[in-house]
């Protein structure tokens, strides 16, 4: 039996007779006792760890499942001979930082430079999985009770319970099979355009940056050198901008809670269901009859997330290209194989679309760049980055399909020509809208007022 769930299953009849000894029959009993009592042995631990977590998915499980199916692979970095990885991605996040600080007024965001293994990789971004993950096991989980007729309830009883600890257990194998697809092939901490890791904390994977590299024909140096550059740019806009990693977040999660299950399935499905198997919970969860119902309010919020990470995508590569542009030879060749791997959707896109229901693709990556390329050629490199210091003023879906329309009201403001601070526009601007004066400009008036006689210009019930 492959891959069997959760780590058990029938023993393989094929190794039975392998291990039987040449004295007859009287081996193979044994050893049919022996496997019988492995199993039970490995259902009740998993059933112990079971009850051991609370929450609509097993997170233990799911990392136990992920390292194990990464097994010693998952330790490694660069190969024997080569430069140990922490020195090559602390030299690369070093060379590549330099560069960008001419490329943005954003400072160096991160405070730690780590070289990760897969191990390390699932280990430090399992918390934000976390948080993206319950919205919308909760809202399974919560419909799949509520299918249950009232009766079935009262008799079911204490059974609840272990069906919620085997959905828990169904999730988290799901999660952890996704993880460990993920992990063997991400190349950065960012590489699925949401802040996973550790705030301030740039992190590249030396053994997939090195299998992604043996078909580019470029140097392995270069493009580390690259992709750190990559790295440390995210890591700019997640630490000075404190609005955008909330913002990410939470659309995701707004998408995930308004996940809604038909009942109407849950109850055909319903007689398909083992509550002691735990592999046919996981069949039923994958058979795609329990595939969430799209909102009117999901499909806003998906609107709200593909701009977004599309303006964070585009921001990175035209700022990236600045950087590193006429240093490294292979960098536009690189900058055109990232693009590709991040619009036609790689593990992150599966994973997302298998985990939350959401295909986390910024298909417009393409007008982001050129939007946010043509604003730096027309009004500098402090107009473009000014307008990530408040969500209000940037570039909207309509923006991208009239980018240059865009550039020229935001010449028209003339924020980006006077050196006006926008923030304080933005404030005066509401503050106009609520009637209030501005700071100041109360004692203004009275010390114009005072003069000689400075109690002429005071207001009633001054002392």
């Amino acid at each position: 039996m492959s891959n069997p769930p959760f780590g058990f299953g029938l023993p393989d009849p094929d190794k039975g007779r392998d291990n039987e000894s040449s004295g007859g029959q009287s081996g193979s009993g044994s050893d049919a006792f022996q496997q019988l009592g492995q199993m039970l042995s490995q259902l009740g631990q998993m059933l112990s760890q079971a009850g051991s977590t609370s929450g609509p998915v097993n997170y233990d499980l799911a990392k136990q499942i992920a390292l194990q199916r990464l097994g010693s692979e998952g330790r490694m970095g660069f190969t024997a001979g080569e430069e140990s990885g922490e020195s090559a991605v602390r030299d690369s996040a070093h060379l590549a930082e330099l560069w960008l600080d001419e490329a943005t007024i954003l400072p160096a965001g991160a405070t730690t430079t780590a070289a990760w293994t897969a191990r390390d990789w699932i280990d430090r971004t399992l918390p934000t999985w976390q948080r993206l993950c319950d919205p919308v096991a909760k809202q399974v989980s919560s419909a799949w009770m509520q299918a249950l007729p009232d009766e079935a309830k009262q008799a079911a009883g204490p059974l609840l319970s272990m069906v919620g600890q085997m959905g828990g257990m169904a999730f988290g194998s799901q999660l952890g099979n996704a993880l460990a697809g993920l992990a063997s092939e991400v190349l950065t901490s960012t590489d699925v355009g949401l802040p996973l890791g550790p705030e301030t904390t740039s992190a590249l994977l030396p053994q997939n940056i090195a299998k992604f590299t043996e078909g580019l024909e470029r140097p392995k140096s270069e493009v580390l050198v690259y992709l750190a550059a990559r790295e440390a740019a995210h890591q700019r806009l997640f630490a000075h901008v404190p609005w955008l990693r909330q913002r990410l977040l939470a659309t995701v999660e707004e998408f995930a809670s308004g996940i809604t299950v038909d009942t109407g399935a849950l109850e055909q499905l319903a007689g398909r269901v083992d509550p002691t198997n735990p592999a046919s919970i996981e069949e039923v969860m994958s058979s795609g009859l329990l595939e969430p119902q799209t909102t009117p309010g999901q499909k806003a919020a998906l609107g709200r997330l593909e701009t977004l990470l599309a303006l964070v995508e585009g921001w990175v590569d035209v700022v990236v290209a600045d950087a590193v542009g006429e240093r490294l030879p292979g960098a536009e060749a690189l900058r055109e194989t990232l693009r590709r791997r991040r619009a036609t959707g790689g593990p992150a896109e599966q994973t997302f679309a298998t985990l939350v229901g959401l295909e986390l693709r910024p298909r417009r990556m393409r007008a982001a760049s050129a939007l946010w390329k043509l604003i730096g050629d027309r009004h500098g490199m402090q107009a473009r980055d000014t307008l990530w210091s408040h969500p209000d003023l940037m570039p909207t879906a309509d923006d991208l399909d009239d980018p240059l329309g865009f550039a020229e009201r935001l010449g028209d403001t003339g924020a980006v020509d006077d050196g006006v601070d926008p923030i304080a526009e933005l404030e005066r601007a509401e503050r106009a809208r609520r009637g209030e004066s501005e700071p100041g400009q109360g004692k203004e008036r009275r010390d114009e007022g005072d003069g000689e006689n400075g109690a002429a210009g005071r207001e009633p019930g001054d002392a």
